[in-house]
């Protein structure tokens, strides 16, 4: 098994800390050194210029499904030269009430070369492999799609 660690770290930084003023922007350190400036999502005062923790959520989801779904293209002999994903993660109320991530739509485009392509009927089930072996999606409750 592994551990994924991140360092998160915010500071007033002498701002008035009433809830119209304290400032959202905060840091994600990556045990691999890489560094971030997030924030909350604008609705909730924080800095569009950052990534939010929604937006990083869809993002995760995405990367998780395109990484799984080239290790299951490339083990069935496909090449693939690009994917791209557009992903929406609608927010909503959810079954209790509480607002959250209820839905992430992927809309994954594919470029193939090599000798073959997958059938509409293999795409499908190498989305559904994809998704149902994804770290990620495995982790929410979250429903995730890939829209045709």
């Amino acid at each position: 098994m592994s551990e994924h660690k991140v360092t998160l770290c915010w500071e007033r930084s002498g701002a008035e800390f009433t809830y119209q003023k304290y400032p959202r922007d905060h840091t994600w350190s990556f045990d691999g050194g890489h560094m971030m400036t997030a924030s909350a999502a604008p609705a909730y005062l924080g800095n569009p210029a950052n990534v939010d923790p929604e937006e990083a959520f869809v993002a995760s989801l995405s990367s998780c499904h395109m990484l799984t779904f080239l290790a299951i293209a490339c083990k069935q002999k496909f090449v693939l030269d690009s994917y791209a994903d557009e992903a929406v993660g609608h927010m909503e109320k959810n079954a209790e009430g509480k607002m959250a991530i209820t839905r992430v739509e992927l809309h994954p485009k594919i470029n193939w070369s090599g000798d073959r392509e997958p059938s509409a009927g293999e795409l499908e089930k190498m989305h559904h492999a994809a998704h149902e072996n994804c770290f990620i999606a495995n982790s929410v409750k979250t429903e995730v799609t890939v829209a045709k």
